[in-house]
């Protein structure tokens, strides 16, 4: 297995140096530290190759739901949201900003997700250019092939970061390489066609999985490249006004088909997420994660204060009980659920009510709780938190819930519990009116065992790229052109897993419509940062409402507003319409 290590030329002048002066020989000084002094193993190609993945980790996977991309994609949506529990995750507005939809070049997020993408794009660049410059491939015995293998996988990196830029914010400056003048914003069509001429350059010249379950070290193969064109094609019409559909149904059948490698849904959905889901069948890329050494999105900040008994581990630090799913329940327990049986008098919505559209029978929708030897169930905490497998309770946190009481999460945001002092807002909701036990929790990435087992604490990959979403992918593209049965088909192959025997509610040429096509991207992708990318792509993302969050109407709301600490640096790139 490749290892990536940062590169630090600082690191090994030092050790150079310290040996020089242990010796008595007279030390020899370079007035500068050139590349080409450095490139000397193959290990040191890698480190300066994985630089830039280091940066794409932190991106991703940077306590998942709060990283520079999973935030906007996620948080601006009817998917889940950070309330404020009284004086807790307020944070200035900035989470309730981005929820509904007060979008501005100061929104907190915008600035951050436009320098994730732009300082990716230049660390890609920087190792590309050293690596294609300094380094002689032969003279390092490295294999047949490998130049390209190294370089393609940074040209790669490079159209994923553009990727994201285009997705949220349109054209972009387009560079290919570090060396140069700053430069403008190119169009939306440039900037598109750019990265779809980095992608086919770059695919037949990665390596390609071979080996089902081989294992995966976050480098980019065939089929992650090939998932970045599908992507790309997929979302045409958002990015640049034109129907690609039939390209991406085109890459996704090929994915499916093993075209770009040997990938298989797995039976079992724990297998996705699990302790040794580097060697899951599924997965086709994911940021790398491992106990004590890079650790990702283990520090659950949507966990409550006391989940460390609940848990039987106490290891485990930022449990700061903030983010939540979009709730499914009004203040009086009524349905929000578009065409419930109980519904809220305040209204229903197509959007939304995340949790009460996982199927009661679905085997997800169980308290999540480790099991021993590396097996866990269950991708919520709701209710009450006492532990099915243990009989460990999380306690209240000294808030709302005292700690002498068990925790009960309920699928609300809302002012439910009396609290001193704050007799006026009782029985509100909101985003703004939350409380300790407000909304349920999603705990579907990195699985927390007991200290007993703490070793496989933080060993889950997150993943970013897996087989289930060329599924969804070829199914859309089969709704759109009328072809439902075809669709549902594709849906119910992935959909299968989760319930023992038949499934009690599958999608049908009948029932499979925009709203359920939407459904089934809500409950099998939730948390994995692409829901706003996809209300958009169905025009909903700004002319729908959903929980307390009313439909804007402004279009322009489809892209985010370039942050004014951009425009502060380049004075050539100018807002985009309509901020």
């Amino acid at each position: 297995m490749k290892k990536y290590r940062i590169f630090s030329i600082s690191a090994v002048l030092a050790a150079f140096f310290a040996i020089f002066q242990s010796c008595d020989i007279k030390p020899e000084y370079f007035s500068e530290a050139t590349p080409s002094l450095f490139f000397d193993t193959q290990e040191k190609v890698y480190q300066r190759m994985g630089r830039p993945f280091t940066h794409w980790a932190w991106c991703m996977a940077d306590h998942q739901a709060h990283s520079n991309f999973i935030r906007l994609q996620t948080f601006t949506t009817d998917e889940m949201l950070v309330p404020s529990r009284y004086n807790d995750w307020f944070d200035g507005g900035g989470f309730l900003r981005g929820y509904h939809h007060d979008f501005t070049p100061t929104t907190p997020g915008v600035n951050d997700a436009w320098r994730a993408f732009s300082m990716g794009v230049a660390q890609t660049w920087s190792a590309k250019d050293d690596i294609d410059e300094y380094v002689d491939f032969d003279a390092l015995n490295f294999h047949s092939g490998a130049r390209d293998e190294i370089l393609m996988q940074l040209q790669s990196l490079a159209a994923f970061f553009y990727l994201f830029g285009l997705d949220m914010f349109g054209g972009v400056p387009l560079y290919t390489s570090n060396k140069g003048d700053i430069l403008p914003r190119s169009t939306d069509v440039e900037t598109f066609e750019f990265i779809e001429g980095l992608l086919k350059e770059a695919i037949p010249k990665l390596p390609k999985k071979t080996t089902l379950g081989a294992m995966e070290t976050g480098s980019i193969n065939q089929a992650a490249a090939a998932m970045m064109l599908a992507r790309l094609y997929f979302n045409a019409q958002s990015y640049i006004r034109q129907d690609r559909f039939a390209e991406a149904a085109a890459i996704s059948q090929d994915i499916i088909d093993g075209v770009y490698g040997n990938y298989r849904l797995e039976n079992d959905w724990t297998e996705i997420f699990g302790f040794n889901n580097d060697r899951s069948t599924e997965i086709i890329w994911s940021v790398p994660s491992r106990n004590a050494i890079s650790e990702r999105s283990v520090g659950v900040h949507s966990a409550h204060y006391g989940m460390n008994t609940y848990w039987g581990n106490g290891t485990i630090g930022n449990r700061n009980n903030g983010y939540c799913l979009v709730p499914s329940l009004d203040v009086n327990g009524r349905s929000y659920l578009h065409g419930s049986s109980d519904p809220s008098p305040k209204g229903t919505y197509r959007l939304g009510s995340p949790f009460a559209k996982f199927h009661e029978k679905d085997v997800r929708k169980q308290l999540r709780a480790y099991e021993g030897e590396g097996k866990w169930r269950g991708m919520f905490y709701f209710g009450e938190m006492i532990n099915p497998v243990t009989g460990n309770a999380c306690m209240g946190g000294n808030r709302q819930v005292r700690p002498s009481e068990v925790l009960v999460l309920v699928d609300q945001i809302a002012r439910i519990y009396p609290q001193a002092g704050a007799e006026a807002d009782h029985g509100r909701e909101g985003a703004r009116w939350g409380e300790e036990a407000s909304g349920v929790r999603l705990a579907k990435f990195s699985p927390i065992p007991w200290l007993e087992e703490n070793t496989l604490r933080g060993n889950p990959h997150i993943p970013v790229f897996r087989l289930a979403e060329a599924y969804y992918m070829l199914a859309e593209c089969k709704l759109r052109a009328n072809d439902k049965a075809g669709a549902a088909a594709l849906i119910n192959e992935v959909r299968s897993r989760y319930f023992i025997g038949i499934d009690p509610d599958p999608a049908t040429a009948d029932n499979l419509d925009e709203w359920r096509m939407l459904d089934e991207w809500l409950i099998e992708f939730i948390g994995e940062g692409r829901r706003r990318t996809d209300l958009i792509r169905w025009n909903k993302f700004t002319t729908e409402s959903w929980w307390d969050k009313p439909a804007t109407n402004k279009p322009h709301f489809n892209r985010f507003p370039i942050p004014e600490q951009a425009m502060g640096s380049n004075n050539l790139i100018e807002q985009n319409p309509g901020y």
